[in-house]
């Protein structure tokens, strides 16, 4: 007789795992990686106040609304998050997220030390947070170069951020040094394995037991 338990997949609550790191220090090439070659996992997309630019696709890289439109979702308590860069405005919308847990799928969000502080004080239990930093400051200057999307100014401008953003490290649970990004991806994905093994968040497994118990 078949055991009835064999091949059953178990319940699990999805989580949010945030990637945080100064500019250049990989955060979002790995991001892309992970979201490549991890099945279950989805990119949380931000709703903005600022214009669309060039080459930018509704509900691909954000959702663009008005003033209005934000304000009403973050009186109504909309959002996990939320921040006002260069007079523009961003956030998450706490709906999908909450949608894609409870269906057991993973949200990847690449946000900055702020953001995470917010999602720490909604959804604690739900968050995974990892803070990427580079092997040396004079590689990560040579990363922001070597990428060319920046002037000279502009990377001044992201190194003198760099300190600031990085004296939150203490603040994640998990801290990466991308000193070789294949092994820093190992790391990260590491990390999503085992956080999606963890007792409570396999919210199936009582049931699965008891399957168990009963082919006994």
């Amino acid at each position: 007789m078949a055991r009835k338990s064999k091949g059953k997949a178990i319940a699990r609550r999805g989580l949010m795992l945030v990637l945080s790191s100064p500019s250049g220090a990989g955060k979002t090439t790995l991001s892309r990686r992970l979201l490549e070659e991890q099945d279950g996992l989805e990119l949380s997309i931000s709703v903005t106040t600022r214009p669309k630019r060039r080459g930018e696709v509704e509900g691909r890289h954000y959702r663009f609304i008005d003033v209005g439109s934000f304000q009403k979702l973050a009186r109504s308590r909309q959002l996990l998050e939320s921040a006002e860069v260069f007079g523009n405005h961003y956030g998450t919308p706490r709906k999908p997220v909450e949608e894609a847990l409870k269906q057991g799928r993973d949200v990847l969000f690449d946000i900055d030390w702020q953001g995470t502080q917010q999602l720490r004080e909604k959804a604690r239990d739900d968050l995974v947070s990892v803070f990427l930093l580079p092997p040396s400051i004079p590689e990560l200057e040579r990363r922001l170069h070597t990428r060319a999307q920046d002037d000279d100014v502009v990377i001044r401008s992201r190194m003198a951020k760099a300190a600031d953003e990085m004296s939150h490290w203490a603040e994640y649970d998990y801290v990466v040094i991308n000193r070789d990004l294949d092994r820093a991806f190992l790391d990260v994905r590491a990390i999503l394995a085992a956080e999606r093994l963890k007792r409570e968040r396999q919210t199936g497994l009582s049931a699965f037991v008891r399957g168990l118990q009963s082919d006994l």
